[in-house]
């Protein structure tokens, strides 16, 4: 059972700006102290999971103290094309089987450098890339955030029955609890209300 006690401190340096704003708002101190304490009850058997909840509330800062080995911040793309940017191990019909079960299916745009496609494709070809890396676990910051609200869904329901096809384990971490219907993850941690729900062996689409 994961448990966390999070204690962030943050103490500025009094600026002049920084002293006009704790005068004009009556601020006692220029020390800010943000704590998030809770625990996640992880099922015995589970591959993907949820961590949702508003802008501010801790999500990134708990999924980067639980499970620090596994959270992806950016991967490096350096090359002309994302095939060639897929790991070296790969084979070209493990790359292309991962890229069409998350719903990247243009041949041309496996062709294509990471810079010139879309949020959408991107979002696919990062979710792909962690399927095809050696790591079981891998925790994906920011999931959905920058694709629109069709896109994500489309998006996350690929990524669940693609995760659900290996032995990995996924976590989301968003700000959009719209794509739970869709990803249908078998624990949600809400950072809101800091609760955490089980649903291991809820019927999957």
């Amino acid at each position: 059972m994961p448990t966390f006690d999070i204690i962030k401190q943050v103490k500025p340096k009094k600026t002049f700006r920084v002293a006009s704003i704790l005068g004009k708002f009556d601020l006692q101190s220029e020390n800010i102290i943000e704590r998030f304490e809770g625990n996640i009850d992880l099922p015995d058997k589970w591959q993907i999971g949820l961590i949702v909840g508003k802008s501010g509330t801790g999500k990134t800062t708990i999924a980067k103290q639980l499970f620090p080995n596994s959270y992806i911040t950016a991967y490096e793309y350096k090359n002309e094309t994302v095939l060639d940017d897929m790991p070296k191990s790969c084979s070209v019909e493990e790359i292309t089987s991962a890229f069409n079960s998350v719903g990247f299916s243009s041949p041309p745009s496996w062709l294509k450098p990471y810079s010139v496609l879309s949020n959408g494709q991107k979002m696919r070809v990062d979710l792909a890339r962690a399927i095809l890396e050696n790591e079981k676990l891998f925790v994906f910051d920011e999931f959905t955030s920058v694709v629109d609200r069709n896109v994500a869904q489309i998006g996350s329901f690929a990524m669940q029955k693609a995760i659900r096809k290996t032995d990995k384990q996924f976590i989301a971490v968003t700000c959009h609890l719209d794509v739970k219907d869709w990803l249908l993850p078998d624990w949600i941690f809400d950072t809101d209300t800091m609760t955490f729900q089980n649903f291991e062996g809820q019927k999957k689409k």
